[in-house]
């Protein structure tokens, strides 16, 4: 009884095409082509996986390939380079989240302290611009800010010190990338933590004041506080990405030269897939690195809402 219930209760519910108004078959068709976006260019690439369990020969396709099961994933690992990649793609994205969390976050706090609102327009633009320029751009531009002839070793020289090769040296490589790439996306943190500012019940800043809170206990009893879901919501985000080290950033800034601290998973992948043409291997090898990444996601979603009790989803 409760089944034939429900059944007509979802017959009742479903409309057709022709039973929709005017704005329900616009939205629908607003969203007909993200819908089709995502299925041929996001899942439709996944039937490529099966590579990872083949020696895939691009002559015989996926279905004359020869099927090895595990095999490719047992060679990766003693791969020249592979586990120097894991360990350098680890190291820099989590300074990358770290600092492109806590720079923004401080930003963003002590704009919300300037008083003065086109000084802070000004601030915001200039901050916020960086983002919109893609690494290609941001690369050559780095390129010759810190080459041997570039604008800061002329300063060097003028100061009669030694230059640096910023570019071509381990011990400088790594944190040219950290440091660039936390410059260039530190302005959309700050706007989203600025928009988290905003939405505070300025009625908790004036019992604050009245309980006798300077400017510096506000931000800190108040403000952090209030802060904090969004706070939790962008590390969340952030940690379910922690093997994703910024592929577009370092294959326009590294060479050979600095293979040693700066080659990450993705590049690895790039060289191995596409310039050596083992297209098994580098398929098998981002086949485990998404597996990595659903367990980081999972995760930290988990901790999310243990620890915070927010939930994305």
């Amino acid at each position: 009884m409760i089944k034939v219930l429900n059944k007509k209760y979802k017959k009742k519910r479903t409309k057709k095409w022709y039973q929709l108004d005017y704005n329900e078959k616009v939205w629908i068709l607003m969203l007909l082509p993200g819908i089709i976006f995502t299925l041929v260019f996001r899942y439709g690439p996944m039937f490529g996986i099966i590579m990872a369990f083949q020696d895939f020969d691009p002559i015989k396709g996926f279905f004359g390939s020869e099927w090895v099961g595990l095999e490719n994933f047992q060679y990766i690992f003693i791969l020249p380079g592979f586990t120097r990649a894991i360990k350098n793609t680890i190291v820099i994205a989590f300074f990358k989240i770290v600092l492109g969390i806590l720079v923004p976050l401080i930003l963003a706090l002590l704009i919300n302290e300037i008083t003065r609102p086109l000084f802070t327009k000004f601030i915001k633009t200039t901050v916020f611009l960086p983002f919109f320029l893609s690494w290609v751009i941001l690369g050559g531009m780095m390129i010759q800010i810190l080459g041997l002839g570039g604008l800061v070793n002329t300063v060097l020289e003028q100061l009669h010190l030694e230059p640096i090769m910023f570019l071509l040296d381990n011990n400088w490589f790594r944190p040219v990338l950290i440091s660039t790439d936390v410059w260039k996306g530190m302005g959309y943190n700050m706007i989203i933590f600025l928009a988290a500012i905003t939405a505070i019940d300025s009625s908790q800043y004036e019992s604050a004041k009245i309980d006798g809170a300077n400017r510096f206990q506000q931000m800190l009893y108040v403000t952090i506080p209030g802060m904090a879901p969004i706070i939790v919501l962008v590390s969340t985000l952030a940690i379910g990405g922690l093997l994703n080290a910024g592929f577009e950033q370092v294959l326009v800034l590294y060479n050979p030269i600095v293979y040693e601290t700066g080659d990450i998973i993705d590049t690895f992948v790039y060289r191995v897939g596409v310039q050596k043409e083992l297209y098994s291997l580098s398929t098998a090898i981002d086949l485990f690195k998404a597996g990595i990444n659903i367990v980081l996601i999972g995760g930290s979603y988990y901790l999310a809402y243990k620890f915070s009790d927010y939930r994305i989803f």
